[in-house]
């Protein structure tokens, strides 16, 4: 069970990135040699150029767990992000987007080295996203960014596994888990990438075993953690490493696992798909939106399938719809 005498539901902390989302044609991806689906490292020049080329496009605050903590912080839920910005334009925008949401949001900017990370999202007619991001000044997030006091009013610690790539900010992660525990509270943990994970597998590994109490994965990151060939070996392997294990199958619904129980969870079909992006977050947020609300898993499950289901509706990671509503209209007596 979480905490219930906590102040905060969820403290998220991960890269503080833009998200520049456009519609976009396969002829502009082949033209810019992009891997249809993939996520591609790129250098400031080349992100500056990107960013002049696509002057119709939609900002909004980003990456994968600020995605989260506005998720839940739009669900009701009370959340904090921890994160690096640059004093930029592009580091206003994500904290004036991320804090209009609900969320709260006031690590001080930096001054000096690489501006505000962004990440350039290209959607193509069939929905599939493929992303070209400057990590920027999001990579420098290092223990003293850490709110000590707010990691320990805070029932669930919600970690990134794409800042695992920086020594500094892995660091602050296993600091800020220690913080978390010691203080009575739930740390999780989203594998974010199965390229993340192939860098880093033996240490994962062990965050998962000895830090970890909630563990998000999409199919291919759980098969690629414990080099399975199969999404059932690699459940079975899961089973008793961490309290709770959630893996996402994209339309095919998800499974949450623990060491004695197992729920499929239906995907919900709430419209036509138009846009992937922040599937994966929007579900981590309605199921951390469910359990810090002492929520049965299951009904954590549906709630998080929810998310899922209508973000991929709406172009980006944000909608305008109230998530609320949204679940107590299919939720009978929630």
């Amino acid at each position: 069970m979480v905490p219930n005498k906590k102040e905060i539901d969820v403290i998220g902390i991960g890269n503080a990135i833009v998200d520049v989302l456009a519609n976009t044609s396969e002829n502009f991806l082949e033209s810019h040699s992009l891997i249809k689906g993939s996520m591609t490292l790129i250098n400031e020049q080349k992100a500056n150029l990107l960013y002049e080329q696509n002057i119709h496009s939609l900002q909004t605050s980003g990456g994968s767990a600020a995605n989260t903590i506005s998720g839940i912080a739009q669900l009701g839920g009370n959340a904090s992000f921890i994160g690096r910005v640059k004093k930029d334009n592009l580091g206003n925008i994500f904290t004036n987007d991320i804090c209009s949401t609900g969320a709260n949001f006031d690590v001080p900017p930096i001054d000096k080295g690489p501006s505000t990370a962004r990440c350039f999202i290209y959607v193509t007619p069939d929905a599939e996203r493929t992303m070209c991001t400057f990590l920027g000044s999001s990579v420098y997030l290092e223990a003293n960014d850490l709110d000590i006091s707010l990691i320990k009013k805070s029932k669930v610690l919600y970690l990134e596994g794409y800042l695992w790539d920086n020594e500094e900010a892995k660091k602050a992660f296993l600091l800020a888990a220690k913080v978390c525990k010691n203080a009575g509270g739930k740390v999780a943990l989203s594998l974010s990438d199965f390229l993340c994970i192939e860098r880093h597998r033996e240490s994962f590994l062990d965050l998962v075993e000895n830090n970890i109490d909630i563990l998000f994965a999409n199919e291919s990151e759980i098969i690629s953690l414990y080099q399975t060939e199969t999404l059932d070996a690699a459940k079975e392997k899961v089973k008793g490493k961490c309290e709770i294990a959630i893996l996402t199958l994209g339309e095919r619904g998800s499974i949450i696992t623990t060491k004695d129980n197992e729920y499929y969870i239906n995907p919900y079909n709430l419209g036509e798909t138009i846009d992937t992006t922040g599937a994966g977050d929007l579900y981590a947020s309605g199921f951390l939106y469910g359990f810090t609300s002492n929520k049965d898993l299951k009904t954590c499950g549906e709630i998080a399938s929810i998310c899922a289901g209508h973000i991929v509706t709406v172009l980006g990671p944000r909608t305008k719809t109230s998530l609320e509503l949204l679940i107590k209209e299919n939720i009978i007596n929630f």
